[in-house]
């Protein structure tokens, strides 16, 4: 299949080589205004959202979502401009298989441990690596306020074993440590509206919050079509993806309403992508 995505062969090249790239102005001014007005007023969102313990007492608040839905979460997540992409990367119809939104809250958002998506969604019955994640900076990401790191070319290492610290699952640090003795540890700063497309095995992390500004952000998850979970889990099996036009991610503003209905909260005990190895 040919997506008509935000890529350039050169681009998918150098995704499939590092494990990520980062599109700059993903979102554009006013898409990304609406999504952060819309999140940091939104009572679903608080409402359903948990914390996880990183290990050293500190916490990472988030919420989960299976099924996309017609709010501006879902239009962002259903709009060409992202799905199109994904389909590039993977060069394969895709479905939309979570979504989350991190709240990092200056000076109290908790760490997440390295570790590497398919570690958690190996246990969900899914065969394959061949999933992608779109992470959208809602926030400004900055070292400071605990961007995204990620060591590159990691996702060539292939699945690494993952173990419970405090109540997130991380991958084995012993062999991380001598990841990064032989490969590059980069720094995802991203401004507001920024992506990065990333691949399900890239090992990657994030520091504690220390500044006084909040890092949130909004990621969207796919897996492929042809890679159909062969067993039923927390996260949806393939449910076809209805996609819409990006011009959609505005369309509340011309009606006149951001309101956001979600009705795939998943429950925190239900979270186990987000808690760890437990469910084994």
């Amino acid at each position: 299949m040919r997506a008509k995505g935000k890529f350039s062969s050169r681009q998918i090249s150098e995704y499939h080589e590092n494990g990520y790239y980062i599109l700059k102005n993903l979102l554009s001014a006013e898409e990304v205004k609406l999504l952060k007005e819309t999140a940091k007023t939104d009572k679903g969102l608080d409402e359903n959202s948990f914390k996880r313990d990183d290990g050293t007492g500190a916490r990472v608040r988030l919420s989960l979502w299976n099924h996309p839905g017609s709010g501006i979460y879902g239009r962002i997540a259903r709009s060409h401009k992202l799905v199109d992409s994904v389909e590039q990367l993977l060069n394969d119809e895709v479905y939309h298989y979570h979504s989350k939104m991190i709240m990092k809250e200056a000076k109290v958002g908790g760490a997440w441990a390295w570790h590497q998506d398919y570690g958690y969604w190996y246990e969900n019955g899914v065969l394959f690596p061949d999933l992608c994640s779109v992470y959208i900076a809602v926030d400004k990401a900055t070292k400071e306020n605990g961007c995204l790191q990620v060591i590159k070319g990691s996702h060539k290492l292939g699945r690494i074993n993952h173990v419970l610290a405090g109540e997130q699952a991380g991958a084995d640090l012993e062999r991380v440590e001598e990841i990064k003795k032989r490969l590059d540890l980069v720094y995802v700063e991203l401004e507001e509206g920024d992506a990065v497309f990333f691949h399900s095995n890239l090992l990657h992390r994030s520091d504690k919050n220390e500044s006084e500004n909040p890092r949130w952000a909004m990621i969207c998850c796919y897996n492929m079509a042809t890679n159909n979970p062969y067993k039923e889990s927390h996260h949806p099996c393939y449910t076809k993806l209805h996609k819409v036009p990006d011009t959609a991610i505005l369309d509340s503003v011309r009606r006149g309403t951001n309101e956001e209905v979600n009705d795939s909260w998943l429950e925190p005990g239900e979270d186990y992508s987000a808690r760890g190895l437990e469910q084994k």
